[in-house]
């Protein structure tokens, strides 16, 4: 029964940023505003968007926003009950800092960084929580690992292995590239992913690293019954992950993101190359070709063509190659732009090919595999979760990310939840309720259990 509420009482949400994986979030909060008693506040510097993402909510309003204007954000996150920041990872920290000094709380889908690690006390002074790493991975993956690993605990079983995947791919109805692989969110973060720093994790007993130049020729085949191979490169730093899930002692903790078989491969020709080399601008004179970019990061040969000095070079087989070539690396027509880094002149070409077209779904797939011992036996659990999303704007992506958020502000706004300082979603007191609302939402992983 819907509750009459005048504007003094209602809860205020803030929302920062109208991106690719807000439209689930709004379209959630907004549908339950009127029976739950709150309005939505969705700021973008593209107010455009922002518009788009809240037309047809009598509960959200639109406003132009920029992280720059400090008296914007202040005001905004004073009037706030709530705030929700879905901008960039790098610009959290400059609205947490504000939450600390307004007393708001703020929820992030974002990885808990040391930076924002470090106001955990501030956090905890001012009487606020800031719930981090809340949305598909990390989030529903932290959520769902630690509800089968509390309940194995729970009956005295001891965790030896775990090993956790997430993919954000396309649904097999919309693939049709030979890189199986379209974008379903932010572009820039999927050519840098993986730069900057090793892979670190444990395998059996002994710590493991992967440098950047190495990390997608050493990846992991994992078979997800009923929807096929994929292939799977280690996340950047999977031992912090030790103290978060109390496993100090076990002897395997691998994290990791998921690809469809072959994808790898390919993208390591762009890693090999020093095309996803973000520190430098090239193309002074905006003249270059397709071709040329490609012919930038190879030798000198009069003789030989670029496509074969590449495969020479990186000694490629034809499915690799023809995954070049769709992508149009070998023609002869100009980028149409300048001044960039390798890296941006990489998303370019990316984005023109991998686009999700208005009718297309996409997925999240998600797996975990969990061994421990139990009264003398071993014992494993397979979990998988696969969301295929419902259209280009509300995506698997978009649904996976946003509605464990929009649960948790839920709770947050009816006083279900006590917080403090920097959390993350791994005490039984978030994860609970907020899978039983993803299962009632059709978001679940299933579960094999058997002995190992």
């Amino acid at each position: 029964m819907a509750l009459n509420r005048d504007k003094q009482t209602m809860k205020n949400i803030l929302i920062l940023g109208a991106g690719r994986s807000s439209s689930a979030l709004i379209r959630y909060l907004a549908n339950q505003a009127t029976t739950a008693g709150f309005q939505l506040r969705l700021g973008d510097a593209h107010l455009a968007s922002a518009i788009e993402r809240t037309l047809g909510f009598a509960s959200a309003t639109a406003f132009e926003f920029h992280l720059s204007d400090e008296v914007m954000l202040e005001k905004e996150v004073k009037q706030a009950d709530l705030v929700i920041s879905m901008l960039p990872a790098f610009m959290h920290p400059t609205v947490i800092q504000s939450c600390i000094r307004n007393r708001k709380n703020i929820i992030t889908p974002s990885y808990i960084t040391p930076e924002i690690q470090a106001m955990d006390a501030g956090a905890r002074q001012a009487g606020i929580f800031i719930l981090g790493e809340m949305g598909v991975d990390p989030g529903i993956d932290h959520m769902s690992a630690m509800a089968i690993v509390d309940d194995i605990r729970s009956q005295g079983g001891e965790i030896t292995r775990f090993e956790s995947f997430t993919g954000g791919l396309i649904d097999p109805e919309s693939d049709n590239n030979p890189w199986n692989y379209k974008f379903t969110w932010n572009p820039r973060n999927v050519v840098l992913a993986g730069a900057g720093g090793a892979a670190m994790f444990l395998q059996e007993g002994q710590l493991k690293y992967i440098p950047y130049h190495k990390l997608f020729s050493r990846v992991r085949d994992i078979e997800i019954e009923g929807y096929g191979r994929f292939e799977g490169y280690a996340n950047r730093d999977s031992l912090r992950y030790r103290e978060v899930y109390g496993m100090q002692d076990i002897k395997t903790l691998y994290r990791g993101t998921l690809r469809k078989a072959g994808y790898c491969k390919a993208w390591d020709v762009f890693v090999q190359l020093g095309m996803t080399d973000d520190s430098y601008t090239m193309n002074p004179d905006g003249q270059l070709t397709y071709r040329d970019y490609v012919n930038a990061f190879l030798s000198f040969d009069p003789y030989k063509s670029v496509e074969e000095k590449l495969i020479e070079y990186l000694d490629l087989d034809q499915p690799t190659m023809n995954r070049l070539i769709w992508l149009g690396l070998f023609d002869k027509k100009p980028l149409g732009i300048s001044n960039a880094t390798p890296a941006q002149i990489l998303q370019k070409i990316l984005e023109e090919k991998w686009v999700l077209e208005p009718n297309d779904k996409d997925m999240i797939v998600m797996w975990h595999l969990i061994k421990y011992t139990l009264h003398g036996k071993n014992h494993e659990v397979k979990a998988s979760l696969v969301v295929t999303g419902e259209d280009n704007v509300y995506s698997a992506m978009s649904n996976t990310v946003g509605l464990p958020i929009a649960l948790a502000a839920e709770l947050i706004l009816s006083n279900q939840l006590h917080l403090s300082g920097v959390c993350m979603p791994i005490a039984p007191e978030i994860y609970t309720p907020i899978l039983a609302g993803l299962k009632r939402l059709g978001i679940e992983m299933m579960e094999k259990h058997g002995l190992a």
